[in-house]
């Protein structure tokens, strides 16, 4: 099992930035992939970045060069830096970690992009 907590979430105006956290912790041998999804109002969960091992991270076109995402294997942690936010990224954002046992989620963090 794999418990996933996230934290970094809030209000911000636009053009500000947001780094958002996700630890994870529990029994496992090793995660293979970790991502971030949200999640606006009134529409379904979409993927935001996704860090394979070994591979280079993935990115939805609408945060491409504006978000970074980064993973500390040795934390267990993985980190979305947001610059440039926009009001259309206001959205639960959720962590996701995936192992040879199954997908894990977060309990979500609100990011609120506004004047």
């Amino acid at each position: 099992q794999v418990q996933l907590v996230e934290s970094g979430g809030g209000l911000v105006q636009p053009g500000g930035s947001l780094r958002l956290s996700c630890a994870a912790s529990g029994r496992f041998f090793s995660i293979n992939n970790m991502g971030w999804y949200r999640q606006a109002p009134g529409k379904q969960r979409e993927l935001v970045a996704l860090i394979i091992s070994g591979r280079s991270p993935n990115y939805r076109d609408s945060v491409k060069g504006r978000f970074t995402i980064s993973r500390d294997n040795a934390k267990n942690t993985v980190y979305l830096q947001m610059n440039s936010l926009k009001p259309e990224d206001t959205a639960v954002y959720y962590c996701n970690a995936q192992t040879i046992t199954g997908s894990y989620w977060g309990g979500g963090t609100l990011v609120t992009v506004s004047s």
